[in-house]
């Protein structure tokens, strides 16, 4: 088991869960969170805002579908504006274990 975390652009947000959708992958948690990568930051004269709107999608999945999810992201969050910092970042970290509350079941 992998939990994929993607941190995506707020306006392409339901472009990516979209895609996911069509492409079999249903369960998703949305987190609206606000930070900084690699541009620290948009400065528009002398104030620098270091608080940029993002979204966080997360997803427990199987290892098998790791490639799948990716590169759905991948395609789909990408502004296309080249040079520009900022259309999000994917992490894909193991699960040791995962539990239903409601029937106490193992796995996702």
């Amino acid at each position: 088991m992998l939990l994929v975390r993607a941190i995506v652009r707020p306006e392409k947000k339901d472009e990516v869960l979209a895609e996911l959708t069509k492409g079999g992958f249903n369960a998703a948690t949305v987190i609206d969170v606000v930070g900084r990568g690699k541009q620290k930051g948009i400065k528009i004269g002398s104030i620098i805002y270091d608080e940029i709107p993002k979204v966080m999608i997360v997803m427990a999945i199987r290892d098998e579908y790791r490639q799948d999810i990716v590169d759905i992201i991948l395609r789909t969050a990408k502004t296309g504006e080249k040079g520009v910092y900022g259309d999000g970042k994917i992490f894909v970290s193991p699960i040791e274990e995962a539990y239903t509350i409601s029937t106490g079941a193992t796995g996702i």
